[in-house]
């Protein structure tokens, strides 16, 4: 059994599995075929109890598939020995978490099966805590099969959580109990008054659905699987499966226990595979989306990387605006207008305050997710958000000083945050865009301007792309990216160049510093953001896993990274994978090459 990784959305994976010499794509259903249960016609791959299928690939499987999880360990340990000796292609893991290591350990098998699944999903914590340990200690390159537990409202929560395989038996299981599977939820057939469904098995039934038989569920349960499966692989492919994922969970109290503990309890995991840009948007329509790993690593880097310009001595604090990047829309407009016309702009330094991801420095609007996210706007903040912006702005207030902020905010805003800031001058008492408000920012930011030096626009536009650099890598490798350096070209296509060379260049495409050869000349002794290619590896095009000796565990998916060879850089380019990924992959493009020396 050979699998390859395709594409990626957080920990889930659209991937190719090479099984009995047929490529089956993943994440899929493995559609139980005994001889009281045929699989239906579109299956990929079958499950059976033996036998095999003539013109379909096969997971040939014991009838033990299914285990007690809470049995004495020896037990466990005998039943493991066995199906180590059995089994080359997969192993059936039973036991619980104190025995991972065991059953992992120096194991050969392509694809791991947890036949306690369904006992384990009842306690959400314990179920995220297994799948997160498993996953993390079988690597990128190994499957794991979830027996008895999918169905089609929580599909696309395993799938993100990093499970590959699925089956059937839930639809069995379903239709043994007059219920219908849909993504919305499950539904006793008593309880319908119509069907609403246009599926192949539903178009044929003409009666009520109190009268439908056990194979006409059946089929439809089918039906349902095959349906959200492709919806998942749609979703990944799009880069928004967590969008999907937030939808489903709200069917079920149990399926949102698990992402709300799988966001809490393992931040790490989530962040490690979340790439730090996509051309999807980001929406905002939940509460979970305050704890998206995305969002949660925006907010870190913004307190404990990112530094404001230096010449910014005034802070305005800004709401955010419905169309992204902030300085597109009408709104900002008018709040731009209105401190290029205070004389000495180039003191001010704006700062978005917006839910989910609290403050957004003007230099980082450009940046995933702050460059394309959505929220319903009602003017209420619950107390989670509140917390949230109090919490951010505190920190980052602590490591950026200003001597005087102005507060540019609707009232029931600056109600909750005005007890943080020192003297605030607040010029906004109804709705930051009327005449009144916008008279009073006019007026205010003269005064507060007026006694500093004035600063070159030239220099804060350097400093701009060095605060954005601080993000992007961290406060020592910006600096010395932007040293003596000058900008050319107009926001948001800007290059960075020093003595007729260029070192990188801001695009508004991905928000971040694309490095030249030379940035990464100057950059390559940092100590961050590498990746290192065995000494006789033949750079041409792409790096490729295979290639990689090592790399810095800090690599995103979407970050710049410099390729060293024999510790020197040689190229630069965006990583496909992470920076554990490419250490363990042996196969797959890890880095997509722009410049080489």
């Amino acid at each position: 059994m050979h699998f390859r990784t395709i594409q990626r959305d957080g920990p889930a994976r659209i991937g190719e599995c090479k099984f009995k010499n047929t490529n089956i794509q993943t994440p899929n259903i493995f559609y139980i075929h005994t001889d009281r249960f045929h699989s239906p016609r579109f299956a990929d791959v079958l499950i059976t109890n033996g036998k095999k299928h003539k013109e379909k690939p096969t997971l040939q499987v014991s009838n033990r598939l299914l285990y007690a999880k809470d049995l004495p360990k020896e037990l466990h340990r005998s039943r493991m020995k066995n199906d180590k000796k059995e089994h080359n292609e997969y192993h059936v893991l039973v036991g619980n978490n104190e025995i991972i290591d065991e059953a992992v350990n120096k194991n050969p098998a392509s694809l791991f099966i947890v036949a306690y699944a369904y006992q384990l999903f009842q306690q959400p914590k314990k179920f995220v805590e297994f799948i997160v340990e498993l996953r993390e200690k079988i690597g990128y390159q190994k499957l794991i099969h979830l027996p008895g537990v999918a169905d089609p409202s929580s599909l696309a929560l395993l799938a993100y959580m990093g499970i590959d395989f699925f089956d059937s038996l839930s639809a069995i299981r379903s239709a043994r109990a007059h219920t219908l599977l849909f993504p919305t939820g499950s539904y006793d057939k008593n309880n319908l008054r119509e069907l609403s469904c246009s599926c192949p098995a539903c178009t044929k039934v003409k009666v009520h659905p109190s009268e439908l038989e056990f194979q006409e569920i059946l089929h439809h349960n089918y039906f349902a699987l095959s349906d959200e499966i492709k919806n998942v692989r749609n979703a990944i492919a799009r880069g928004n499966l967590r969008e999907l994922v937030e939808a489903r969970v709200r069917v079920s109290p149990a399926l949102t226990a698990i992402l709300r503990n799988l966001d809490t309890d393992h931040p790490a995991y989530l962040e490690e595979r979340t790439p730090v840009t996509r051309k999807a948007s980001l929406l905002a329509t939940t509460k979970e989306a305050l704890s998206r790993p995305e969002v949660v690593r925006f907010q870190e880097r913004v307190i404990t990387r990112y530094r404001k310009p230096q010449s910014a001595h005034v802070l305005l604090l800004l709401p955010c605006s419905a169309k992204k990047p902030y300085s597109f829309s009408k709104s900002h407009h008018f709040y731009q207008e209105e401190v290029y016309a205070s004389k000495n702009p180039h003191v001010i330094h704006e700062l978005m305050i917006t839910s989910p991801l609290g403050i957004v420095p003007r230099e980082l609007e450009l940046v995933y997710p702050a460059s394309q996210y959505d929220i319903p706007v009602t003017g209420v903040w619950d107390e989670d958000e509140k917390h949230m912006i109090r919490r951010l702005l505190t920190a980052y207030l602590k490591n950026n000083t200003y001597e005087q902020i102005i507060v540019h905010l609707p009232p029931e805003t600056t109600a909750f945050i005005q007890d943080l800031l020192k003297k605030p001058h607040i010029t906004c008492k109804d709705f930051p865009l009327s005449n009144d408000a916008l008279q009073n920012l006019s007026t205010q930011l003269k005064t507060s301007v007026a006694s500093y030096e004035k600063v070159d626009r030239q220099t804060r536009i350097r400093e701009n792309v060095q605060a954005l650099a601080s993000y992007q890598f961290d406060k020592m490798m910006a600096e010395r990216l932007l040293s003596s350096a000058k900008i050319q070209g107009k926001y948001p296509y800007q290059k960075i160049w020093s003595n007729n060379v260029q070192r990188g260049m801001v695009t508004k495409e991905r928000g971040l510093i694309s490095l030249t050869m030379h940035g990464a000349e100057l950059l390559g002794k940092t100590g961050s953001y590498w990746v290192k290619i065995y000494d006789d590896f033949v750079l041409q095009g792409s790096v490729f896993a295979p290639g990689i000796q090592d790399a810095d565990n800090l690599v995103r998916i979407g970050d710049e990274v410099i390729i060293l060879q024999k510790n020197k850089p040689v190229a630069v380019g965006v990583a496909q994978m992470n920076g554990v990924e490419m250490k363990t992959a042996t196969h797959g493009e890890a880095v997509k090459v722009r410049h080489k020396r």
